[in-house]
């Protein structure tokens, strides 16, 4: 079989009409199938983009449940698949409802070939323009793994990352909670010489200080209550890799030191033990705490800052990444489209509208969440402003018009010449490149203060 041929699949009970088929399509590699199990195991095997369809199969030939019920099956395994199905004249009340559970298209019989060509010309641009477009969308739209931005803010960040990776320095990310702190570092441990190793993760503020100590350094079997065994700590288990401590400004004080001293002499002590071990790590942190506060007021030690601070990267709230919201959405749409098995729905316009103007307080994480709760429960096939729970005005950030912006920044502007020229106008003007009237009217618009100094 020639593998540059497309492939189609023709699900039909009658022997005369599937020879037909396979015979009109020779152009296709097709694959046939007289009922539904066999249908369902040819279409796992292959996958092709194409199906045809004939709604009355065994054990229901003459009805069409059992042509719907696969018709189910086979999108719920790939809903980006195209369906069309055959209809006879009295049946037309069944491809319509087989419309509305996805198929894409129907065709009467007796079939008129050259239509059908038709049909499954255009179902095959479709549908690889759809495959293109989940690719795009799942696919890397920033420089690094995991990162989906576009937005000036975020693609800087990234080009730091990149830098920062080959390094085997000690790395601090703020930002808020949320932000993507970790898929960050993971970025950052992914690009570089340690990608092959281990990237461990401990979470400081998510275990009881009690027992952090043991986690991060381990412990001898009989150290203390509970004790039945020796146990490898995080520190230990990413020799050679990378070490994440996440919310480190959650970790106690009696732990810093510890840790402090690990990072100054990179050997650990297992809690009961009494031999040094040495441990080549390369150590990432994140926290969403201002640690200059932190240490002003005697929580966090300066030493350790600077140790875990060789060089700090931040991570800005998604509320100051311009467009990145739509773009993380439909990201989204389409991981758990994917995930929970359903036909890829679209946002609504007013959705559009309403992801573009939230705060996003939660960051990124609440609008995955918002993203996949619409996935599951919205009706139809596509997902609305309601459905993202996004219809109140809370938390909406009042969108600038673009006379605003231009307003703003020819204000800002202003008063940048006007200092750089000790307040004198023409002097202003000139640098500006704009005439003394037109300043005047800028100053007269953002109500400035006209008693500037004019040259004499």
């Amino acid at each position: 079989m020639n593998d540059d041929k497309r492939k189609i699949l023709v699900i039909e009970d009658d022997l005369g009409l599937r020879t037909q088929l396979k015979w009109a399509l020779a152009n296709f590699e097709v694959l046939v199938a007289e009922d539904g199990p066999k249908a369902l195991h040819q279409f796992e095997r292959k996958r092709p983009p194409v199906v045809i369809l004939d709604l009355g199969l065994p054990p229901d030939p003459n009805g069409a449940s059992e042509g719907l019920a696969t018709l189910e099956k086979l999108l719920k395994l790939a809903p980006l698949t195209k369906v069309i199905v055959a209809s006879g004249n009295d049946e037309r009340g069944n491809a319509l409802k087989a419309i509305e559970l996805g198929a894409y298209d129907f065709y009467p019989k007796p079939a008129d070939l050259d239509v059908m060509r038709l049909i499954i010309d255009r179902a095959l641009t479709l549908h690889d323009l759809e495959e293109e477009n989940e690719q795009l969308a799942l696919g890397r739209t920033s420089p690094l793994a995991g990162l989906v931005a576009s937005s000036p803010e975020m693609l800087g960040l990234c080009r730091s990352a990149e830098r920062v990776a080959t390094a085997n320095i000690a790395v601090l990310i703020t930002g808020e909670s949320g932000t993507g702190k970790e898929i960050l570092a993971r970025a950052v441990h992914d690009l570089s010489a340690r990608a092959h190793q281990r990237f461990v993760a401990i979470n400081c503020a998510a275990i009881p200080d009690n027992l952090l100590e043991s986690e991060l350094f381990g412990h001898e079997k009989g150290a203390f209550t509970g004790a039945v065994k020796q146990t490898i700590g995080k520190v230990e288990q990413a020799h050679h890799g990378t070490l994440f401590l996440d919310e480190i400004g959650d970790m106690p004080l009696s732990l810093q030191a510890k840790l402090l001293r690990f990072l100054q002499n990179r050997t650990i002590e297992r809690i009961g033990g009494r031999k040094e071990i040495e441990v080549d790590v390369r150590v990432l942190s994140a926290t969403n705490r201002d640690l200059a506060a932190m240490m002003t007021d005697g929580s966090f030690r300066e030493d350790l800052y600077y140790r875990l601070n060789e060089v700090s990267m931040h991570m800005p709230p998604l509320r100051d990444r311009p467009g990145d919201a739509i773009l993380l959405a439909r990201y989204f749409r389409a991981k758990y489209a994917k995930d929970f098995q359903r036909a890829p729905k679209t946002f609504t316009t007013d959705a559009l509208a309403a992801i573009a103007r939230y705060r996003w307080p939660g960051n990124v994480r609440e609008l995955e969440n918002r993203v996949k709760r619409a996935m599951l429960m919205a009706d139809g096939k596509a997902i609305s402003s309601a459905d993202l729970e996004l219809c109140d005005d809370t938390d909406i950030l009042q969108m600038p018009t673009l006379r605003q912006i231009r307003a703003q920044a020819e204000a800002e502007a202003v008063l940048r010449a006007l200092a750089i020229t000790d307040n004198n106008v023409s002097d202003a003007s000139q640098l500006l490149g704009v005439s003394r009237p037109t300043l005047y009217e800028i100053m007269h618009a953002a109500n400035m203060p006209i008693n500037r100094r004019d040259r004499s």
